[in-house]
């Protein structure tokens, strides 16, 4: 099964920079026909709707505020593509005096928030033929790097609940697909010291775009992902995307 973006409806949550940016302009250069740029203060996707125009509409999405992702729902009830980019990082350690509550922040966006849209937008994707939901993950979700425990910890987590969407989600016919990029030239990526060895976010958008067409469920945009992916192959296509009896 693949899905191909021209022509589609589009919502990706934390569009108005870095990978989220990217993503948009990905879809839109592939022959999307609307997107929808979710985030958190409408204005700041002002500048692509300013080069966009009327492809591009913003609608407010806010991961920590429910009500905002169900409102969006029902606003972007054309919707066919999902992308749950949106997500927090903090520099933290398990030892660290306040790990526990930049995990629980971390939980909050990156778990609990790919949960709520889920839970918001699949009846739409159902309504729409099927469609597609992507999550944004990390190669975070596999192998944890120390001074961003906390973080790696709620990648897995995220990760875990997408492998379960991708069972949930295809008996209405939805493609799910699992997006685990390295260090990307971001303010979070800079932020997190990654300045010089990051890839540009387009690596990111372009790769979403092949990898729907192509049925993925794994996509490893860039040069480390793509390391740690081929690592991680035989245990993905033998248990991960592998028809084994449960119970």
């Amino acid at each position: 099964m693949g899905y191909d973006i021209e022509g589609k409806t589009v919502l990706v949550t934390g569009a108005n920079r870095g990978i989220g940016k990217a993503i948009v302009e990905a879809v839109l250069a592939h022959g999307a026909k609307k997107v929808y740029a979710a985030v958190r203060s409408v204005e700041s996707a002002e500048p692509l709707v300013a080069e966009h125009g009327e492809r591009v509409t913003p609608v407010e999405i806010d991961l920590t505020k429910p009500e905002t992702i169900t409102a969006a729902a029902e606003a972007a009830s054309d919707v066919q593509v999902v992308v749950n980019n949106a997500g927090v990082l903090k520099t933290s350690t398990a030892l660290d005096a306040d790990a526990l509550e930049n995990l629980a922040f971390e939980f909050e966006v990156n778990v609990y928030g790919l949960v709520r849209v889920a839970q918001a937008f699949a009846p739409v994707l159902k309504a729409n033929g099927g469609g597609a939901l992507v999550q944004l993950n990390s190669v975070a979700s596999l192998m944890s790097f120390p001074p961003f425990t906390t973080y790696c910890a709620s990648k897995a987590a995220s990760y875990s609940v997408t492998q379960a969407l991708r069972r949930l989600l295809e008996e209405q016919g939805t493609q799910v697909l699992s997006v685990h990029p390295g260090p990307i030239d971001t303010d979070m990526g800079d932020n997190a010291g990654f300045h010089d060895i990051a890839e540009p976010p387009s690596l990111v958008g372009e790769g979403i775009v092949a990898a729907l067409a192509a049925g993925d469920f794994h996509l490893w945009p860039d040069s480390m992902a793509k390391q740690v992916g081929e690592a991680y192959r035989g245990f993905a296509e033998n248990v991960v995307e592998a028809e084994l009896a449960v119970g």
